[in-house]
C-alpha cells in the first residue's frame, strides 16, 4: 500500500472515530436530558391535572398506571387544581373498562367526588391521550394543566403537550414501577428513540 493509501485511510477511520464520539456524546446528552426533565416537579396552582393512561388489568390499574393515578389524586387533595383529566382509551377488543374508567373507579373509591373527574376513552397513544384532554379543556375553557406520568416519559409528554398547544406543568410520579436495571433501560431506550422520531414527524 503506498503511502498516500496509508494516510487515507488512516483520515477515514479518524473521521469514523470522530462520528462515533459525537454520537456517544449526542446520545448521552439526550439521556441527560430525559432523566432532568422527569427529576423536576414544576406543580403549581392550575386548571386541571391530566393522568396520562397506562396499561389495566380488566378493572384493575396496573402498578404503573396506579402509581400515576396516586400520584394525580395527592395533587389534587393538596389543592393544586379542582379537576382531574384521566386519559386512556380500552386496551384491547376484549376489555371491559377502559383506562380512564379504571382510573374513574379507583379515584371514587378514594373518596374523589365524581363531578370533579373528567375522562376520555377514546386515546391509545400519549399523542391521543393530549388530544382528548386538549378537547375536554377546550370544552371547559381550561387553560394551564399538571401533566402526571412516569420520569422517564414526561420529557415526550412536555415536547408533545407544547406541539398541541397545552400550557403544561410537569409532575413525575415520585417513584416508578420500572424498578429493575433491565425495565427501566428498556423503558428510556424506548423514549430515546421517540425522541429522535419526533425531531422528523412524518
Amino acid at each position: 500500500m503506498s503511502r498516500r493509501g496509508r494516510v487515507g485511510r488512516v483520515g477515514i477511520l479518524g473521521w469514523l472515530w470522530r462520528l462515533c464520539i459525537l454520537l456517544v456524546a449526542w446520545l448521552l446528552g439526550v439521556t441527560a436530558w430525559i432523566v432532568w426533565i422527569g427529576e423536576r416537579d414544576q406543580a403549581a396552582q392550575a386548571d386541571a391535572i391530566i393522568v396520562l393512561g397506562a396499561a389495566a388489568y380488566d378493572a384493575k390499574p396496573s402498578p404503573v398506571f396506579e402509581e400515576r393515578i396516586r400520584h394525580g389524586l395527592d395533587l389534587y387533595q393538596k389543592g393544586y387544581a379542582p379537576l382531574l383529566i384521566f386519559t386512556g382509551g380500552y386496551g384491547g377488543s376484549g376489555a371491559r373498562f377502559s383506562e380512564s374508567q379504571v382510573a374513574r373507579r379507583y379515584a371514587l373509591k378514594q373518596g374523589v367526588p365524581d363531578e370533579v373527574i373528567l375522562i376520555e376513552t377514546a386515546s391509545r397513544t400519549t399523542r391521543q391521550n393530549l388530544i382528548e384532554a386538549r378537547r375536554l379543556m377546550q370544552q371547559r375553557k381550561l387553560h394551564r394543566v399538571i401533566i402526571v406520568s412516569d420520569p422517564l416519559h414526561m420529557a415526550r409528554a412536555l415536547r408533545l403537550c407544547k406541539e398541541l398547544g397545552i400550557d403544561a406543568l410537569a409532575s413525575s410520579t415520585p417513584s416508578t414501577r420500572f424498578r429493575s436495571f433491565h425495565t427501566s433501560w428498556r423503558f428510556l431506550a424506548q423514549e430515546i428513540y421517540f425522541f429522535h422520531r419526533d425531531l422528523f414527524p412524518s
